[in-house]
């Protein structure tokens, strides 16, 4: 996610590399990187503008102080600058009214139905009871697909699939809705692959027929000033609540985030990658600057890790590590929690300092399979206890798994390695051991 960017960003602080003060020269040879970069990214040329002329007035003649470098400095100041131009602080959704109604725009194709099925996960998970309404009477597999979701999710959907008036089919779940005790509805409409009067008048006329308290513009991040523009004309329509930047694990410029808040002057409210329905975070203005800069984002890994903590489980493992009864089902166990979390290539991004490094590496979320799938063909006293695993024992697996027997002794060995660092980290002196307690 935004990996040319980042690269040129860094590049054009190289210019202040041993410099001892910001000055007119270095300055004006930094912005001109920073210009070409944002606009690169497919940023407005006018917002460019805008953007590294603020931050020259800030810049020039700013001291070095407390053993700041000039880089240094002027990597705060684009940050700041960054993060006020993505929206300053990260935006909620309203959901004050019972039943409250979030209507979902957008163009054919950039992950409305999808975001659709998100969003009613995500309120799940905060204890709401959504309910999803198919409004799209165009596109038949827009149906099917809501309704896919619905079931995968375990939330309600309001189908009508003979009825051809999208304003009546949203007027009917309202009334299903708070006949079902339904406190969120979210209202999937139909796109067209450009903005035409038709789809723009029908969204328009839903828009009036519900009052809905949110309405959230969904737009494909990859698709750069296109979007914006389509921001745009939708928000002279509509006066939209919020925008959804979807497909942000794509090969994303970034001139959708950087310039949305910028020409509607709305703010984006989540960002989405993947197709797994847990794939959905609020967009934090700040963070996202931080990882466009290559600072990484650890606060949102925390929060990853802490929505799959489970503390009974946590306390368990403790007692095993420390009794050095680690095995192959806990291995497992922590497997499935990483995956849990998301895109493997994307959290570890969120590492400071990992971004760049991982520019060529070739990280994708099959990336456990070998090992899920030999400990899989162990029987369950097998990977009880990894003590029992005699060659005949390690042929079978072999076979189960379809690894060699060289495979597994390596994934054996890898294993031991690791339960030998854990004995060793639980014979430190109390106190010492992070993470546990005595």
């Amino acid at each position: 996610m935004f990996n040319s960017l980042s690269e040129k960003l860094e590049s054009a602080f190289k210019h202040l590399k041993g410099q001892a003060r910001i000055n007119e020269l270095n300055v004006a040879n930094t912005l001109k990187d920073i210009r070409k970069a944002l606009l690169d990214a497919d940023v407005n040329f006018k917002i460019a503008k805008e953007f590294t002329d603020t931050i020259k007035e800030k810049a020039i003649g700013e001291k070095v102080i407390n053993a700041i470098s000039p880089g240094q400095l002027m990597t705060k100041i684009v940050q700041d600058e960054l993060t006020s131009l993505m929206g300053s602080e990260a935006a909620t959704l309203d959901l004050t009214k019972n039943p409250s109604i979030i209507l979902i725009a957008g163009l054919q194709g950039s992950g409305k139905t999808t975001f659709s099925g998100k969003l009613a996960t995500y309120l799940k998970a905060q204890k709401k009871s959504p309910l999803l309404v198919a409004a799209d009477i165009y596109r038949p597999a827009a149906m099917d697909q809501l309704t896919v979701l619905a079931e995968q999710i375990g939330v309600d959907i309001f189908v009508e699939r003979e009825n051809k008036d999208a304003v009546s089919i949203t007027q009917n779940a309202i009334q299903y809705a708070k006949a079902n005790n339904k406190n969120v509805i979210i209202i999937d409409t139909a796109g067209r692959l450009a903005v035409d009067e038709i789809m723009m008048n029908e969204v328009a006329n839903i828009k009036a027929a519900v009052q809905p308290q949110e309405i959230l513009f969904v737009v494909d991040a990859m698709t750069g000033q296109d979007a914006v523009n389509t921001a745009k004309a939708f928000n002279d329509r509509l006066d939209f609540t919020g925008v959804v930047l979807t497909k942000l694990d794509g090969d994303t410029r970034g001139g959708a985030a950087l310039s949305i808040k910028y020409t509607v002057n709305k703010p984006i409210k989540f960002m989405s990658s993947g197709e797994k329905m847990d794939t959905l975070d609020i967009f934090y203005p700040d963070r996202m600057a931080q990882r466009i800069l290559g600072m990484g984002d650890i606060t949102s890994l925390v929060e990853k890790a802490q929505a799959q903590y489970d503390e009974a489980e946590a306390k368990k493992l403790e007692k095993k590590i420390r009794k050095n009864q680690f095995d192959f089902e806990d291995f497992l166990s922590q497997i499935q929690q990483i995956k849990k979390m998301g895109n493997l290539k994307d959290l570890m991004g969120m590492i400071p300092g990992m971004g760049k490094s991982l520019k060529d590496v070739d990280i994708n979320d099959n990336s456990f399979k070998g090992v899920e799938a030999i400990i899989q063909s162990m029987t369950v006293v097998e990977r009880r206890n990894p003590d029992l695993l005699s060659p005949s024992r390690k042929q079978r697996i072999a076979k189960g798994s379809g690894k060699d027997i060289g495979e597994i002794n390596a994934f054996i060995k890898q294993f031991d390695q690791m339960k030998q660092m854990m004995k060793q980290m639980n014979n430190m002196p109390m106190g010492k051991m992070p993470g546990l307690r005595r």
